[in-house]
Order: C-alpha cells, then sequence, then structure tokens
C-alpha cells in the first residue's frame, strides 16, 4: 500500500514516519518499515538499530512540538499488505474532553468499573474512540489547535531541526 506523498513526514534507509492516513486527528503518527514484512525478526541489524532511535525521536518530537497530555505508541493491526508499523496517538486534554462527554463511552465505564465506582479509564478505552471518532466516523469531532495539515508541516520542520 502506498503513503500519500502529502502525508509523509521524515524518512530514513529503513523507515518512513507519516501522519495516519485516515485519522483526523492531528499529531497521530505512523512509523513504519520499507521492508515488506509484518516480523521484527526479518529485519537487518541496520534497520533495527535505526528503529531504536526514530522511536525515541518521534515521541521527543510529538511531545515538545504537540504537548499531548499522554502520548501511546503501539502496534497495532494484521492488514494485509501493509508491513510492520508502530503507532503513534497523542492524547490530548480536548480529547479526553471529548471521550468523557460522550455518554456512549460511559457504558465501557459501567462494564469495566462496575465494582469500583470511580472515574477511570485507560488507554484501550481513548485508543478505541480516537480510531472510531477520529479514523472511522465520516464527520469526526471538531478538533482544537493546528490542523493535520500545520501539524505535518511543524512535524517536518521539527524532524529536519533534529538532524542538524
Amino acid at each position: 500500500m502506498e503513503i500519500a506523498p502529502h502525508f509523509i513526514i521524515h524518512e530514513t534507509k529503513h523507515w518512513m514516519i507519516n501522519h495516519h492516513q485516515a485519522s483526523a486527528l492531528p499529531g497521530y503518527l505512523m512509523l513504519g518499515t520499507k521492508l515488506q514484512t509484518t516480523s521484527l525478526a526479518e529485519l537487518s541489524s541496520d534497520a533495527l538499530a535505526e528503529l531504536g532511535g526514530l522511536l525515541a525521536k518521534t515521541q521527543q518530537i510529538i511531545e515538545r512540538q504537540l504537548l499531548p497530555k499522554r502520548l501511546y505508541i503501539g502496534r497495532f493491526g494484521h492488514e494485509p499488505g501493509w508491513p510492520i508499523h508502530f503507532h503513534f496517538i497523542p492524547v490530548y486534554h480536548w480529547v479526553e474532553d471529548l471521550f468523557w462527554n460522550d455518554a456512549r463511552y460511559r457504558q465501557l465505564e459501567t462494564f469495566a468499573y462496575a465494582e469500583n465506582a470511580f472515574s477511570s479509564t485507560d488507554g484501550a478505552e481513548l485508543t478505541l474512540f480516537i480510531w472510531r471518532e477520529f479514523g472511522e466516523n465520516p464527520t469526526p469531532p471538531k478538533t482544537q489547535g493546528p490542523s493535520v495539515e500545520d501539524v505535518i508541516k511543524i512535524l517536518r520542520s521539527a524532524f529536519i531541526c533534529s538532524n542538524g
């Protein structure tokens, strides 16, 4: 599968960082290998060595430039045609507010915390919210702060500056 060029933020010899093409959440990034594989074990030692630094650099740049309340980093999915990749999901204060104010997601709380009456959530619930509302919803919630396009420009510039 191809990544549209306007979503690409940074590339190295073995990896590409792009804004998630299907997400309206500004700053939701993907770090994917350029090799068509779904296994870390199939990557070269150079690609694996590059991965650690890119994971750290991407986290640092997102946290410094976008200031999310939290940043989730994970490997999900098993769609054919996509090489191994990692998700960087920024959770801004306003995203959490949207989550808490959406009654549909309070049902998760009822099931998960039936015996403990407290208002808390975990990464899985917020990730589900972000995927459903900013990725699959044909009319995603209104975002706050810079747009996806502006975030791509900001992050491209930050990666360029971090190489110098």
